[in-house]
């Protein structure tokens, strides 16, 4: 019988190696050869007292020469010949450890030192990595209520396949970490809060160039969730958080879950009540198993009243001036009210929002209206809209229905016949649907979202005539190591993939339609117009629409934009930056006759960076139409 032989690495073991890997830990003072001194910056600034000339692979070279232990000395000003050979019969051991924690287990390391260059002469390291270990087999065991818990075999099942993900790919260190925190966050994020890891193991084949790894999660007791409990509250009703709570599924009784209690944070903070909200289940006060864990929500509120005064610019639309008014709970109704004015060169708006406190059911009501006047080119449009309703908002999902009314009158300088006597106007019943799978935001990473708006009306005035309205959009990102279809769902929730270096694609189209009949007087804010930072770059605000006799564009009542970018994370010394660079390409059409047009064409190159307010975008596009360079800047995200 031939016993192969293995290596057996406990996860205890392959931990210590991270001394060796983080270049900011502090490390005990040794004799050379046993660790040494760690090197200061007055050491780095000093003469070097030997050279180190590596031979590896490309993609080892740097990481080796980053961690290899012989780095702290090689300033060090005392240090003599024979200390230098003392800390060489050390460096295989080291090297062999470093190579380890990549997968390499089997790797043939020389290390020579011969004279020339510095004081100590030239260190010489030879090394085969030799074939990479893989990972063979990945189990995870469970003790605790889950496991024989009939309603967890989902959750079971979850763990496990996230576990399953490293199968086939080479081992390292930094792999089976994120494996063991990402399988018990999955297992602590939902009904068992208290859960650990009992016992893990990484079964290293040296021979076989096989990784087997070995997961125990003990889950613990089960965690109910009890009353919830807000601190903090004074001015604004606490009762809008308690239902928030409720709405986000964590009612009395109902098992303890993360994702809702990140979504009542959130859907609490949306509100604008708070400056500040932290919400958490206070597992201390569950007591014995079966105990209820009270939620607590702790909060900052906000001004009663706020202004802000804003100046700022845009690329399609020059310098701009703002001052906005808010007020959270208005005399007698106690509804929000937000009001803005913005001044820009070709666009003026006034207009004001207000939302009642959310109701039992999660449904809010809402009204609003706006003065807006708006030029483009020889067109001035001047505009009336005011709209009631109701909608129900989440974060992964927005509803809403509404009655809106539209009043327009344009101003065609150069052509009467695009003038209009101020009548147009219309009334419409109108809803909305939005929905988003985006793994993180405001920087995702893959995910989809969906946006609807359905609409009916007719016109006013001395004839009515009936229309129908649609508006629809899409927004996609693939990360290119992991291309799902379009009906994939984005990584379970706790889940932190690596981010792929190739970066991903985003697809964004929208599309909109007014039915009606060509007699129709229609106001001009039914109907559509393109182009810009977000539609069309290499185009202005709202270049795109149906062409006029005098060279002007005027809105249409059908509208198609698509969007093609590939966002490429930008990498430096193996660390991801906060930069990206993008290569895009737009299209977009308006027309009233779908099947005479051309879309109209832009592509470019950009940045992207992550900054504290949302991704800051800077893209330079080249119309292929008017045959021109267009900067386009835009910052945050939004769907």
């Amino acid at each position: 019988m031939t016993l192969t032989p293995r290596r057996r690495v406990a996860s205890t073991r392959l931990f210590c190696l991270l001394s060796l890997l983080l270049p900011g830990l502090p490390l005990q003072a040794a004799e050379p050869g046993h660790g040494g001194p760690p090197e200061t910056s007055d050491a780095r600034t000093a003469p070097e007292r030997f050279a180190i000339t590596l031979q590896a692979p490309g993609d080892l070279q740097a990481f080796l020469l980053r961690h290899i232990e012989l780095q702290r000395y090689r300033h060090l000003t005392d240090l003599d010949s024979g200390e230098l050979d003392r800390l060489l019969l050390a460096a295989p051991d080291n090297l062999r450890q470093l190579l380890g924690t990549q997968g390499f287990f089997s790797s043939e390391v020389e290390v020579t030192r011969r004279p020339g260059g510095p004081a100590l002469g030239e260190v010489l390291i030879r090394i085969e990595p030799g074939r990479a270990t893989r990972v063979t087999s990945s189990a995870v065991y469970f003790s605790g209520d889950i496991a024989s818990h009939a309603g967890s075999e989902e959750q079971r099942e979850t763990v496990r396949r996230r576990s399953q993900q490293a199968v086939g790919q080479t081992f390292s260190q930094a792999a089976w970490d994120r494996t063991k925190s990402d399988t018990l966050r999955l297992l602590s994020s939902e009904r068992y809060p208290r859960a650990r890891i009992a016992n893990s193991l990484s079964d290293i084949d040296a021979i076989g160039h096989a990784a087997h790894w070995h997961i125990e999660l003990d889950s613990g007791a089960p965690v109910q969730i009890g009353d919830v409990r807000v601190e903090g509250a004074e001015r604004y009703d606490p009762r809008t958080v308690e239902r928030l709570v409720r709405l986000a599924g964590l009612r009395p009784g109902a098992d303890y879950s993360l994702s809702r209690l990140q979504d009542a944070q959130q859907h609490i903070a949306d509100t604008g009540y708070y400056s500040s909200v932290f919400a958490y289940v206070d597992l201390d006060q569950a007591g014995e198993p079966g105990t209820p864990a009270p939620v607590v929500v702790q909060v900052r509120e906000a001004p009663l009243q706020k202004v802000v005064l804003g100046i700022g610019g845009s690329t399609n639309n020059g310098p701009r001036l703002s001052a906005e008014h808010q007020h959270l709970r208005m005399p007698l109704l106690g509804w929000q009210a937000r009001s803005k004015l913005q001044l820009e060169r070709n666009d003026q708006l006034l207009s004001t929002d207000w939302s009642a406190p959310v109701e039992d059911d999660g449904w809010h009501w809402l009204t609003g209206g706006r003065l807006a006047r708006q030029i483009d080119g020889d067109s001035t449009v001047s505009s009336l809209r005011l709209s009631l309703g109701k909608a129900q908002n989440s974060p992964r999902m927005d509803r809403r229905y509404f009655v809106q009314y539209d009043r327009a009158r344009t101003v065609n300088t150069a052509l009467a016949s695009l003038s209009s006597d101020g009548n147009e106007a219309a009334v419409s019943v109108n809803y909305g649907w939005t929905w988003r799978r985006f793994d993180q935001l405001p920087f995702p990473q893959s995910g989809y979202g969906l946006g609807l708006t359905l609409g009916a009306g007719t016109t006013l005035g001395s004839e009515r005539k009936p229309f129908l309205s649609t508006q629809a959009r899409w927004l996609a990102y693939w990360p290119l190591d992991r291309l799902p279809s379009l009906g994939t769902a984005p990584m379970e929730p706790g889940t932190s993939p690596p981010p792929s270096r190739n970066g991903r694609l985003a697809l964004r189209l929208q599309g909109g339609a007014l039915l009606a009949d060509t007699t129709a007087r229609i106001p001009d804010t039914q109907l559509f117009l393109t182009g810009g930072d977000n539609t069309v770059r290499g185009y202005g605000l709202r270049d795109i629409g149906v062409p006029q006799a005098d060279g002007s564009v005027a809105p249409g009542r059908y509208m198609a934009v698509a969007s093609f970018e590939w966002q490429r994370p930008i990498w430096r010394g193996g660390v991801r930056t906060d930069w990206e660079g993008v290569l895009f390409a737009d299209a977009g059409i308006v027309t009233n006759q779908p099947a005479h047009t051309s879309p109209k064409v832009g592509v470019g190159a950009g940045l992207r960076y992550n900054s504290p307010v949302g991704p800051l975008q800077l893209d330079l596009a080249y119309g292929l139409g008017p045959k021109r360079l267009r900067v386009h800047l835009n910052v945050g995200f939004s769907f």
